[in-house]
């Protein structure tokens, strides 16, 4: 719960992760806990991870934690990218196809080679998406894009001594995707109106770990690097026997990223079992993250040049008052080379473990965001009948948020089943909160400019319910009341009323999970996402909309359901696996999109993708 994956633009698809009601960029993504996801990769980047590289998730909500960095107010998701454990290997297909028209196929496999020693181990992994436009209102502009997507990748650890261990991930993305007019047969700028990216993404990271003292201490130090390289285009073709038309074609906006982000950490851990008559957990450590972001259309005089350097150095106190109480608390040091002078952020979180099942915890944490440019900054999109592009002003200062959080959670755990409960309420005020100012429009579209405007709070609670019963019945579900708005109105649309309300958040959403297992080798599974009314801009231009506004958008309930069937191929000795699945079974999908090429492709909102039957195999 507090977690809601939306999809932002009609013509690319790009995503952002909202937690706890607050914008993708208040939150921190790391792979295999190290801050690499650059604001370029952000974009795209929770698609483009192959869901074979993965081993686990894990979710933080709210900003308890010192190790993270200064953007982990919302929260932190940690992708934890699979370690050889055993001799294995994998391979799974499925085939897709989305509300009767569209094609979208991907093929993965994992192998995994541990020595007999299992002092080492080394997996490799492979994904293969291909995935054909789709068209909701059948005016042959898209509504999802065409994606081509491959990716490989290896994980190794060695174990020099019992005492040591070394970690390497290295990893490639090709994508290409294409969105817009649904044609095939010639180059993007020929197109009525389209969105062109082909992304070249490396990613690695090297981790060593050293314990001693008798385990009592440990030393770790890190290095990780992602390199994007990235050729787009992003474009509306004028009508033709016009000045503008041939002018266009002889420079067509053609662009190219050049995004590296490089992170150098160390860290010390030391447990005293003998601190004030309790133990405690130190952690002492620092940190460098480099990013370097080039983004260029020349065409549309479009330029980002932006080189950051942190240097973050930080303490953590894991404290254990009592058998019952539990106290981390610590402090991080910024200094950022857009920030006038260093920035502490003290952050503790008090838990209290009441009759062993029960634990009541209290969080507080502070950070900031830098005056830079973060995933949808770099976004150029269609609204007005022509390009959208954010610059950054002259006078933009850092922004600093302070976030509260308290909660309840709950387990009863019997011979044959365990259930419980989570309530948690949350509070996070920002300060000088970043906001998009429309600043009119120029030859090629609508201009706007972050700012810093008043302050801000996002408040609310989150309910998570949970039961499984015999590992046959499992419940999982949670939801989300929530309240958004700036301390002033901010206007998004130039010349239309503001609003308090932020923009594309909406007030209530939920989540359910029902898992039966009736036999060991078969599975159904119900999957229920609701998602409330919110409030999304919607510029003119297009054909089906001659006035500006703020569009209050309906609600939807998103139910989608999975069967799946296991059983051994004696002769071969492997697992066969068989399943098949309708997402969106009600086909519960915006209905309102605009037509034609000068459409608002921000103007998207509720469930992605549409009705969509799946079935495939996993061998293993």
């Amino acid at each position: 719960p507090g977690l809601r994956v939306e999809t932002n633009c009609q013509t690319c698809n790009y995503t952002q992760l909202r937690m706890n009601g607050m914008a993708g960029a208040y939150s921190q993504i790391l792979i295999n806990g190290r801050p690499i996801f650059s604001p370029l990769t952000g974009l795209y980047g929770l698609e483009q991870i192959p869901a074979n590289m993965i081993e686990r998730i894990e979710v933080v909500r709210g900003g308890g934690s010192s190790l993270y960095g200064s953007s982990a107010i919302g929260g932190t998701v940690n992708v934890i990218t699979k370690i050889p454990k055993t001799n294995s290997y994998e391979l799974n297909y499925t085939y897709q196809h989305i509300d009767g028209q569209t094609n979208d196929n991907t093929l993965s496999g994992n192998s995994t080679i541990v020595s007999d020693s299992e002092n080492s181990g080394i997996s490799f992994f492979f994904n293969h998406r291909d995935r054909d436009f789709y068209d909701a209102n059948k005016d042959n502009f898209s509504e999802i894009p065409i994606i081509k997507n491959t990716s490989i990748g290896t994980n190794l650890f060695i174990l020099p001594s019992e005492n040591q261990k070394i970690e390497l991930n290295l990893s490639y993305i090709d994508e290409y995707r294409f969105g817009g007019e649904m044609v095939r047969d010639k180059p993007a700028f020929l197109t009525e109106q389209s969105e062109e990216r082909t992304h070249h993404v490396w990613m690695a990271s090297a981790d060593y770990q050293l314990n001693f003292n008798e385990d009592q201490s440990s030393f770790i130090t890190y290095l990780a690097w992602q390199q994007t390289d990235r050729k787009h285009y992003t474009g509306i073709q004028p009508d033709k026997e016009t000045v503008e038309y041939k002018a266009f074609l002889e420079n067509p906006p053609y662009g190219t990223s050049d995004v590296s982000t490089y992170t150098i950490g160390t860290q010390l851990n030391h447990k005293n079992y003998d601190f004030f008559n309790s133990s405690n957990v130190f952690t002492l450590g620092a940190e460098y993250v480099f990013d370097d972001v080039i983004d260029e259309i020349s065409t549309y005089s479009y330029l980002i040049d932006q080189t950051t350097r942190d240097i973050g150095l930080f303490l953590q106190s894991d404290w254990r008052l009592t058998p019952k109480l539990t106290l981390l608390s610590g402090v991080r040091m910024d200094n950022h080379n857009l920030v006038d002078k260093p920035i502490f952020s003290p952050r503790a979180s008090l838990m209290y473990t009441y009759k062993e099942n029960t634990q009541i915890r209290f969080s507080f944490g502070t950070g900031f965001r830098a005056p830079q440019a973060f995933d949808t900054d770099l976004h150029i999109a269609f609204a007005g009948g022509g390009i959208s592009r954010i610059s950054l002003s002259p006078d933009l200062t850092h922004e600093r948020s302070r976030s509260f959080s308290t909660s309840i959670n709950y387990d009863k755990a019997m011979e044959k089943w365990i259930a419980g409960y989570t309530i948690e309420g949350f509070y996070n005020q920002i300060r000088d909160a970043f906001y998009l100012e429309p600043i009119g429009k120029d030859q090629f579209g609508e201009r706007f400019e972050k700012q810093n405007g008043a302050s801000a709070v996002v408040k609310g609670f989150t309910l998570e319910v949970r039961a499984n019963y015999n590992a046959q019945v499992q419940l999982e579900s949670g939801l989300t009341l929530q309240n958004s708005r700036f301390d002033d109105e901010i206007s998004y649309i130039d010349g239309l009323s503001g609003t308090r309300d932020f923009i594309r958040t909406p007030n209530d959403y939920a989540y359910a999970v029902l898992t039966l297992s009736p036999k060991k080798q078969f599975n159904l599974i119900l999957n229920y996402i609701y998602t409330g009314k919110m409030q999304v801009p919607h510029f003119a231009g297009a054909p089906n909309q001659t006035v500006d506004e703020i569009v209050t958008t309906d609600s939807f309930s998103e139910l989608s359901v999975k069967v799946s069937y296991s059983f051994i191929l004696q002769n071969l000795g492997v697992n066969l696996e068989i399943y098949s699945g309708i997402k969106n079974m009600f086909n519960r999908f915006q209905n309102d999109f605009d037509i034609g090429k000068n459409r608002d492709s921000n103007y998207i909102y509720g469930p992605s993708p549409p009705r969509a039957i799946y079935f495939g195999f996993k061998l293993r």
